[in-house]
């Protein structure tokens, strides 16, 4: 498993997940600002054909406005992203680790509220 990823398989259709991943970001408080559909983009600029592939970009505001008060140009590391991808007859979804890509920002104000988005993001990948 790698260290800046949280993840789960599914045994459920691609755009079942998606709702699903949603839901359970919404429960914790995370919108999504974005989704980014990397299929559709790869076919229209490169026509590639690949497997059903999102990345959802998902902010929860109370911890954004709390780490951009310490750390102003926090904002580059934001949102949280999450993938949900078909993989066979499974759906792979892998959110961004908040302490790994917070860790970046080198400043331990910042741990905390790590601790926090890390705790909300793995509560919404396990109620999957």
């Amino acid at each position: 498993m790698p260290d800046y990823a949280i993840l789960r398989d599914l045994e459920a259709p691609f755009a079942e997940t998606v709702e699903r991943v949603t839901a359970a970001l919404a429960a914790e408080g995370f919108g999504v600002l974005t989704t980014i559909d990397v299929q559709a983009t790869l076919k229209a600029k490169l026509d590639l054909d690949v497997a059903p592939y999102v990345i959802l970009g998902a902010c929860n505001p109370q911890l954004a406005s709390r780490g951009l008060t310490v750390e102003p140009d926090l904002g580059v590391l934001l949102p949280c992203n999450v993938v949900v991808r078909s993989e066979g007859d499974r759906t792979h979804v892998a959110a961004m680790e908040p302490m790994a890509a917070l860790a970046l920002a080198a400043n331990p104000e910042l741990e905390p509220l790590a601790a926090e988005a890390r705790a909300r993001i793995e509560r919404a990948v396990r109620a999957l």
